[in-house]
């Protein structure tokens, strides 16, 4: 059908025009919008927010490097557990310190509070890692390994980065990186070996997490120079097993914090989201008094 000369078209829906339903008249394409709503980012700032995703690996990395020092008898676990310790002493001192006690007086919670859940945590751990050593005698070592690999990578996919997402899962997360701790404890030789594997998973992979997200709130810098002193600590402890692996393991944490950045920066200059008028109506105004 034919537009009628001399009749104007209308974008309405209300009164019947001699157009085909289909049919826009040059009009059409003046409400041509190209990148609305896109997000511009800077380099360095996709950078630093690659940190979290560079600490989780290195959490990760020190765990396994952890246990295969324990596993070979390289490490004793009085020495791991006290290393742990002093590390878990320092690093409760610095979480108060960074915001000057801000945090805590908000959540209301004591320090006493805080002793009674490691306390409990401890004695509970304690009290069941002969349990823990003995949990998968049946099951073959392969399994055990490739279990734990499994977990560790769901707790790398689902742990939170800061992204809104629904995949994200804090609780998800965590839970599979102590199970992976508990399968990989069951093949150490001894329940003391396993009390401590298992209460070194807690501290880097719940309690390491916390101070990150502390340091990258109040302060920037430092958290930048942790992160690098990380990695560099978890490189270190790689290449003493592996040199192969560590090469190899640098050359990811290398593409996920400068190489994925930049390709982010490159890929939005090609971006080009349309909007205009055939976009679905949004209701802006609050209806929320007509639910009463």
């Amino acid at each position: 059908m034919e537009p009628v000369p001399g009749r104007r078209w209308q974008k309405v829906l209300y009164e019947r025009q001699p157009f085909p339903d289909n049919y826009v008249d040059q009009r059409f394409l003046e409400e041509l919008r190209k990148n609305v709503h896109a997000r511009r980012y800077r380099y360095g700032a996709v950078v630093f927010q690659s940190g979290a995703v560079v600490q989780q690996l290195c959490s990760v990395c020190v765990f396994v490097v952890t246990w295969w020092y324990m596993d070979a008898g390289m490490l004793s676990p009085q020495g791991l557990f006290g290393a742990a310790l002093v590390s878990s002493l320092l690093g409760y001192i610095l979480f108060d310190t960074v915001d000057g006690g801000a945090g805590r007086r908000e959540s209301r919670r004591t320090r006493w509070a805080d002793l009674k859940s490691t306390l409990v945590f401890a004695a509970f751990t304690y009290g069941f890692s002969p349990v823990l050593k003995t949990l998968t005698e049946s099951i073959s070592t392969d399994t055990i390994y490739a279990m734990s690999a499994l977990m560790l990578l769901g707790h790398l996919i689902f742990f939170d980065y800061g992204a809104n997402a629904a995949i994200v899962s804090s609780t998800l997360s965590l839970n599979m990186a102590i199970f992976a701790s508990v399968c990989l404890a069951s093949r150490l030789p001894r329940s003391l070996h396993a009390f401590v594997m298992v209460t070194f998973a807690m501290q880097i992979f719940a309690l390491w997490p916390m101070l990150q997200k502390k340091l990258k709130a109040q302060t920037p810098r430092c958290y930048v120079g942790v992160t690098v002193l990380f990695a560099l600590v978890a490189l270190a402890g790689l290449a003493t097993v592996s040199s192969v692996g560590a090469v190899l393991f640098a050359s990811l944490l290398l593409a996920i914090s400068c190489l994925c950045p930049y390709c982010l920066i490159r890929l939005q200059l090609l971006k080009d989201n349309i909007h205009g008028p055939w976009d679905e109506a949004e209701i802006k105004e609050d209806l929320s008094r007509f639910l009463m």
